[in-house]
């Protein structure tokens, strides 16, 4: 019997709203342009980012008013709730499971505020045992989809033959800004939508796809890079170093590092499924990483079709590639704020 924990299923899913990148770009022109006179020169930003469509909890005129706390955070439990159900429903279905046989949830979210959590204020909708274990996990932002895969499962590692729920939900459109003038928040307009995304695990019984292994890197001296700040409006985005050139410089080195730490090697990996935080970081990536060019085929699909949803996007990248089918060993990348970078080793079964 292997114990390590496997893939039972995986579900993703996003809003109903969808926006096409030109549109944004013009409503961020109508919203920020008279009042920022370098918005023009960083306009070419929306056009860079690979992104063809994002989507998002609100119709788009919701996010053309000024917004607070209060209304932000009412927006988040609303649509959190809603998709939360929504992928939830389908990952189950696929594993053939109900809620009530789910002995673990990992809900992974930086997006919003909820107390109580998530899982408790959907578990009565889904049907989830009152027994149910819950591990909400708040401020992985992008490296979320990973660290939290990983999270999931040493906890069905922990319990043989325990179902364990891993959920990555993220609305990062509610965090959009009209006070900031800043060229982070023209990046942040640029890039971030909404989406969630659903992994059943279990352990004990084989499976196809295993976590076979995992590991992170935090970078000393690096809380500037990402993350959030916080005022009376809401979430402000941080950005304060230009991400791509540091993973250039910094990932393939990371990777080699948290590999060397089990037993593995850069040859080793068949295939690296990465987040994709736009053109810019999936070039920076295949260069790191020593990949050719056009490598990352299914994270630039992902990114042009949904943008950059944080945490979940990763998983929208393994979806994909679990269609087209995994090679025997592929790595899972990410990275966020920390700054951090994680890793799941997958392991195909003979």
């Amino acid at each position: 019997m292997n114990n390590t924990a496997a893939l039972v299923s995986l579900a993703t899913s996003v809003p109903p709203y969808q926006f096409h990148q030109k549109q944004i770009l013009e409503c961020a022109r109508d919203l920020l342009a008279d009042r920022y006179p370098q918005f023009d020169t960083l306009a070419s930003l929306f056009a860079n980012t690979g992104i063809r469509n994002r989507y998002g909890v609100k119709p788009i005129e919701w996010y053309l008013e000024q917004r607070g706390w209060p209304e932000r955070t009412q927006a988040f439990l609303e649509g959190a709730e809603i998709l939360f159900i929504d992928v939830v429903q389908q990952a189950l279905a696929r594993a053939d499971l109900a809620a009530d046989e789910i002995d673990t949830v990992v809900t992974v979210c930086s997006t919003g505020i909820a107390t109580p959590t998530l899982d408790a204020r959907v578990a009565g909708k889904l049907g989830f045992r009152a027994d149910v274990s819950r591990v909400p996990v708040f401020g992985l932002g992008c490296a979320g989809g990973v660290s939290g895969l990983s999270i999931a499962s040493r906890l069905a590692q922990a319990r043989p033959g325990t179902n364990v729920l891993f959920v990555a939900l993220e609305l990062c459109t509610l965090a959009v800004r009209h006070d900031e003038l800043t060229k982070a928040n023209i990046v942040a307009a640029s890039l971030f939508g909404d989406g969630a995304a659903a992994v059943v695990l279990r352990a004990g019984d084989g499976g196809a796809t295993r976590i076979e292994a995992s590991g992170e890197k935090l970078w000393p001296d690096t809380l500037d890079i990402m993350g959030w700040s916080v005022d009376p409006e809401g979430f402000g985005v941080i950005f304060q170093r230009t991400i791509p050139d540091f993973v250039t410089e910094n990932m393939g080195p990371a990777v080699r590092e948290i590999l060397a730490r089990v037993q593995l090697e850069h040859d080793d990996v068949d295939r690296f499924i990465c987040h994709p935080g736009g053109t810019k970081v999936i070039l920076a990536l295949e260069r790191a990483l020593s990949l050719g060019q056009g490598t990352l085929d299914h994270e630039r699909d992902v990114i042009a079709d949904y943008g950059n949803m944080s945490a979940p996007t990763v998983l929208f990248v393994l979806e994909r590639a679990l269609a087209q089918g995994l090679p025997s060993r592929s790595v899972m990348t990410a990275l966020g704020p920390g700054f951090t970078a994680s890793c799941v080793s997958l392991r195909q079964a003979a």
